[in-house]
């Protein structure tokens, strides 16, 4: 028979493994809708239009996720508000974003179809600062609804 910290620790591992298998599929996912936007001509805005709405569906996802794993929190300890399961939960995202957003500045940069509007072909840095404030609100939501979740479950 597991404990707790065993089992959590094989869901947080499950989780681990989740969040790097989605990598791959959170490019993609943009490449799509890159393309969705390309095809109907709307360029302004599609650099922050897209991240922003892959990584919310991405944290939706992580989200539903960690919910559907057995984690067993009736001992787990709780500093300030914030569960010892968020803090190694949240931990699994490490990179994450820096990742994700170099591969879509990088696609930008070398799209033939983004290189008349220059603001969208090579974003400067006023503009992925921007960006970065949009995924912060975004990964705030996603943290403080991972800790309200094993908060309840305790």
């Amino acid at each position: 028979m597991m404990t707790n910290t065993q089992k959590n620790a094989a869901c947080l591992a499950r989780f681990r493994q989740y969040i790097a298998e989605q990598k791959a599929g959170l490019k993609k996912r943009y490449e799509q809708s890159l393309a969705q936007d390309l095809s109907r001509q709307q360029w302004d805005g599609c650099f922050q239009r897209n991240v922003l709405a892959v990584l919310e569906q991405a944290y939706a996802d992580a989200l539903a996720q960690l919910q559907k794993l057995p984690f067993d929190n009736s001992e787990t300890p709780v500093h300030q508000g914030l569960s010892d399961l968020t803090r190694q939960a949240l931990a699994a995202f490490d990179g994450f974003v820096d990742d994700f957003l170099q591969f879509v500045v990088d696609k930008h940069r070398t799209s033939c179809a983004l290189s008349n509007f220059p603001d969208e072909h090579k974003p400067d840095k006023a503009y992925v600062i921007e960006v970065k404030r949009g995924i912060a609100g975004l990964w705030q939501n996603f943290a403080l609804s991972a800790n309200a979740y094993f908060l309840e479950t305790r």
